[in-house]
């Protein structure tokens, strides 16, 4: 089965917690999992981040929510305990708890109304009463890395589109720049031996994998259309190019994209070739910051439970 959202997890998380005992949290995650029977793989799978499992992330969301309309309340690190109200809500919801639900108090209310800076930027006051927040199954932390993901994605088909829009010669010094940004060889003057020059059997650079140039990488660099498929024989001429240099270690660059036939090639000859189509050239220049700028940067904080860790005292 898929893995439930954080709403659908607020009246199991109550129901754990029903005898009035005080609860750990992990083993309501355990206690909840087990009786979804989800799979090892489903209580493991990770949030984008890969920082925490999405099931628990959500157990832990449905938590906080529960918490802010008063059903539950905390008592200890990872620790907490049904309230009066926690138990009212499981008696009247049969099938289900969700915001829906706790939007009949005041306190979850508040909770949810987004808030501004007054006049005097000192304090926070609430937006107009007509302002509200829609709904959704997924938590913030899951909103915040969709949009993220979105963003990226729109990014990498505008970095293909315009690449492929410049020249040939243009894409050529694209890829010495990102050779240089994954820190190959030192200064861009010294990692480029040849590029975009023709002749050697298809060779279109060599660039040092190290600064001392202890050991060198052919590079294949290719401008081609989004639709176009790099065969299997294009990966072969580049293989006999490397063993006609001596070489052992090459990388292929495109645009576009490689067949089937060409990957499984790529991986069974002697030579370590190295396949980038578009979408982990795109990829790539994102993470090294090669045609991209920072327009703003989002931090989001957790709580350092170190700092409030007391001990056993």
């Amino acid at each position: 089965m898929s893995i439930p959202d954080y709403q659908s997890l607020m009246r199991p998380l109550l129901a754990f917690a029903s005898d009035g005992s005080e609860k750990n949290i992990n083993d309501a995650i355990n206690h909840i999992a087990g009786q979804l029977n989800l799979t090892d793989d489903e209580r493991h799978q990770l949030l984008p981040s890969g920082k925490q499992a999405i099931f628990a992330n959500r157990v832990h969301w449905a938590r906080t929510y529960l918490d802010k309309a008063g059903a539950i309340k905390r008592t200890r690190r990872s620790h907490f305990q049904m309230t009066d109200r926690g138990k009212q809500l499981l008696a009247e919801n049969p099938t289900r708890v969700d915001v829906q639900v706790l939007k009949k108090f005041p306190e979850f209310i508040a909770f949810q109304t987004p808030k501004v800076p007054d006049a005097a930027g000192e304090n926070v006051a609430p937006l107009p009463a007509e302002t509200e927040i829609p709904e959704s199954a997924v938590t913030p932390e899951e909103a915040v890395q969709q949009a993220e993901s979105q963003i990226f994605e729109n990014l990498r088909s505008q970095l293909l589109i315009r690449i492929f829009e410049s020249s040939p010669s243009f894409f050529e010094g694209l890829v010495v720049d990102l050779v240089v940004a994954m820190g190959y060889g030192g200064s861009r003057a010294s990692v480029v031996q040849r590029l975009g020059k023709s002749g050697d059997e298809g060779i279109d650079g060599v660039v040092n994998e190290d600064p001392l140039g202890l050991d060198v990488v052919y590079i294949q660099a290719k401008r081609y259309a989004a639709d176009n498929t790099i065969g299997r024989e294009r990966i072969q001429q580049f293989a006999g190019a490397l063993v006609g240099q001596g070489a052992s270690k090459g990388v292929f660059v495109t645009t576009s994209s490689f067949s089937r036939g060409a990957i499984e090639y790529a991986i069974k000859v002697p030579q370590r070739i190295i396949l980038i189509d578009g979408q982990e050239l795109a990829r790539l220049m994102v993470q090294y910051g090669v045609g991209v700028r920072v327009e703003r940067t989002v931090e989001i904080k957790r709580i350092d439970l170190d700092y409030f860790d007391e001990g056993d005292d």
